[in-house]
């Protein structure tokens, strides 16, 4: 697994509250086809294969962006990329949009699938 220092690394019920009170910007760096499939409501997706740091600094502030997802590991490694490029994100959910359902948070299936 990659550990980067200085990493905040929040829970999923924190994430839920804080993107509840408009706090933070979820980004799902999962491939477009398992964001297709389902995802966090209000999460926008920047799949890791194709993240331009440059960009998400356009759209958001860095210091509101939280990286997430399937489990972890992904959020990680955006998180090292942003750094390399000098973007200061540094904030990922632990355990991914698995451990959001985890934890009972809901998610939504635009197919209509369960």
């Amino acid at each position: 697994m990659i550990q980067i220092k200085d990493v905040k690394t929040f829970s999923a019920k924190d994430v839920h509250a804080a993107h509840a009170a408009g706090q933070v910007l979820i980004v799902d760096v999962r491939e477009s086809g398992e964001f297709a499939a389902e995802r966090i409501t209000g999460a926008i997706n920047r799949p890791l294969s194709s993240l331009d740091p440059a960009l998400l600094a356009e759209i958001a502030d860095p210091a509101s962006v939280v990286f997430q997802c399937g489990s972890g590991v992904r959020s990680l490694k955006a998180i090292h990329l942003c750094r390399a490029a000098g973007v200061a994100v540094d904030s990922h959910m632990d355990g991914g949009i698995g451990g959001w359902k985890a934890d009972g948070l809901p998610t939504e299936r635009p197919g209509g699938f369960r």
